[in-house]
């Protein structure tokens, strides 16, 4: 009898445990990510934050694209997905990429960390402005890459150019537009300030030079008309390329959620992410300017529920 009672005790406490181990990780949510490059390294950061601190297990789901998930996310089959300001403004807007495809049931969650770019020229090149860029070889199309057509678009109109004003030179993505500026055979590229890919052209070819954007009101609304939600920063001089202090292009890399994620599970990753700043840090150098300070910056798109729980009782928002 008294054998048998221990063995009941111990099923019986065997059990309680599993239900519980069960129920502290019981939650698995998924992240639309890409299959490589800047954002599935986002997206495998935000993972790992968030299933060490917030209590739930979050699994990165790599797909060709962000246009391909941010309809999934849109229609509440996975959770939450990550994109550029730019791209996310288009998404729940309707307009460029989503053109008359507005995804109107993403929610903001954090403002994450920020890039700059610009068009780079060889050290030695005539073109020392945007205005310059007239009759020059360019890339073009982006096919692969759309968004960067976008961004092109955008960098030019800031020197009172189009498309037309320049010789498009075709290219499927940023890295062949990038290659085929190392073979001459593009005069201007899109780089990213700290990048490897821009110090490496750097060596290839003799040294590079960002080109600065005007600051003048009509020329930033002409770039920003053409690449919503960016923004012009200060740059230093020290960087691969930045041989001046200069205005480069900004955009921040956002988190989103579908709006019927729960509120306690966004609020849970909303603190996670905020209360590991440092951890998000040493994660890699694209993390480098992300601040926790920032994670509720205003871009004119609507945040969560649970976002907004968890900022407002930390003061980032009223």
């Amino acid at each position: 009898m008294e054998e048998s009672m221990k063995f009941f005790k111990f099923v019986l406490i065997s059990i309680i445990l599993g239900l519980f181990s069960n129920h502290a990780f019981s939650e698995t949510v998924g992240i639309g990510t890409t299959k490589g490059g800047a954002t599935a390294q986002v997206s495998a950061g935000i993972s790992k934050i968030v299933s060490a601190n917030a209590g739930m297990q979050m699994r990165p789901q790599p797909m060709g694209g962000t246009s391909q998930y941010i309809p999934i996310v849109n229609a509440g089959e996975l959770e939450f997905g990550i994109a550029n300001a730019m791209q996310t403004y288009m998404a729940v807007n309707g307009v460029g990429l989503s053109q008359g495809k507005p995804n109107t049931n993403l929610r903001m969650v954090a403002t994450m960390m920020y890039f700059r770019v610009g068009l780079i020229v060889k050290a030695d090149s005539d073109i020392n402005s945007i205005e310059d860029l007239k009759g020059k070889r360019l890339p073009s199309g982006y096919t692969a890459s759309p968004l960067f057509a976008y961004l092109l678009k955008g960098m030019l109109a800031n020197g009172g150019l189009t498309t037309k004003d320049v010789k498009g030179v075709p290219v499927t993505g940023l890295i062949q537009g990038i290659n085929a500026f190392k073979e001459g055979k593009i005069d201007a590229v899109i780089g990213s300030v700290g990048a490897g890919f821009v110090k490496d052209a750097a060596s290839k070819v003799g040294g590079v030079r960002f080109v600065p954007f005007s600051d003048s009101a009509g020329e930033k609304a002409s770039l920003f008309r053409e690449a919503p939600q960016t923004f012009l920063i200060d740059v230093s001089p020290g960087p691969v390329g930045v041989d001046k202090s200069m205005k480069l292009l900004g955009f921040d890399y956002m988190l989103w959620a579908n709006k019927n994620v729960s509120v306690d599970t966004v609020y849970k990753v909303t603190k996670a992410m905020h209360e590991n700043q440092d951890a998000l840090r040493k994660l890699s150098p694209l993390w480098r300017t992300h601040s926790s300070a920032t994670m509720a910056k205003n871009r004119g798109m609507t945040y969560h529920q649970g976002s907004i729980k968890y900022y407002r009782e930390v003061g980032l928002m009223k």
